[in-house]
């Protein structure tokens, strides 16, 4: 005799839905991931290490001029490098030299020396995010192009703004890996970076000289766009070059203060994603796994920042 149960047979639990990101915002699952690089070029990147991290919402793209425009019209916010030198911080220095300035990428006419960046960086007076290149340029017809120019206590206060927040490095390696653990370069193709005899002769295989519009390359396998080239990207991280060694498993937020042996006692936060002058024959930190730094209250014409969001 066979017994046939009129149970009804198990219904499989329907997959919890994605949250609805806000506008211009990517849905970032989370999840576990080996965090670095074992490249030999990023002594800074290592060890490999396993790290979770939470779902988040990121910004698809780096803020733009257009979007830094409208918070500094709502506010009247003046960026650092807008803002008067005190004296009293350079005692040596003639008063009528300290005007508000920051660095441009100047390229030599010629092939120079790789050792000394101060053969292509000049500090300008009259840069800053509205005229990225000096004094007589302004962001006319590049408004799609990401914000520069800003300093880590800038992209605070527009994310504070935004009700929104600056990635931790973890939350940022994570996105830019779009869910392919370990891989070398981000996936989308081409991205705006140098080619060519660095720094004298870009050979604008990518047709930029500069930064690009965001969107004008492919996004990787989350949707994000620019993970790697155009800017470099603030994260909430202070930088160490052993951060990797004593670490959170989960939702790391770095170590409690800063320390870069080439500048003792300058306080600096980590930078993500490279830019448009990562060249392979002298910055490869484009590639996903590579750590970036810079000094807080620095700023420069390629380095500008993206936000995230906490899920409620």
């Amino acid at each position: 005799m066979v017994l046939v149960s009129c149970a009804p047979a198990p219904v499989a639990e329907a997959p919890t839905p994605a949250p609805t990101p806000p506008k211009g915002m990517i849905y970032i699952p989370g999840g576990t991931f080996r965090m670095g690089s074992d490249d030999p070029m990023f002594a800074d990147a290592r060890p490999v290490h396993d790290v979770t991290v939470d779902p988040f919402f990121m910004d698809e793209t780096e803020v733009t001029n257009d979007q830094f425009a409208s918070f500094v019209e709502a506010t009247g916010y003046v960026t650092l490098a807008e803002r008067p030198l005190n004296p009293a911080d350079y005692p040596a220095v003639d008063p009528a030299q300290l005007k508000p300035s920051s660095i441009v990428f100047s390229p030599p006419a010629a092939a120079v020396s790789l050792s000394d960046p101060s053969k292509w960086w000049k500090l300008v007076p009259g840069a800053c995010w509205k005229h990225p290149d000096g004094p007589q340029s302004n962001i006319e017809g590049r408004g799609m192009h990401p914000v520069t120019h800003i300093a880590f206590v800038d992209a605070i206060a527009y994310c504070k703004w935004a009700g929104k927040r600056l990635p931790t490095e973890a939350e940022w390696e994570f996105a830019a890996r779009g869910g392919q653990d370990q891989k070398e370069k981000v996936t989308g193709g081409e991205s705006n970076t140098f080619q060519g005899e660095f720094p004298h002769r870009n050979t604008l295989t990518d047709g930029y000289a500069l930064t690009s519009p965001v969107k004008a390359f492919l996004p990787n396998e989350y949707g994000l766009f620019d993970m790697s080239g155009n800017v470099w990207e603030w994260c909430a991280d202070w930088y160490r070059p052993d951060s990797y060694d004593t670490h959170e498993a989960k939702n790391p937020v770095g170590p409690p203060s800063s320390h870069s042996p080439a500048e003792p006692g300058v306080p600096m936060r980590v930078q993500r994603g490279g830019s448009f002058l990562c060249a392979d024959s002298y910055c490869q930190r484009y590639k996903v796994g590579a750590r970036g730094k810079g000094a807080v209250d620095s700023t420069w014409s390629n380095v500008g920042f993206r936000c995230v969001q906490d899920i409620p």
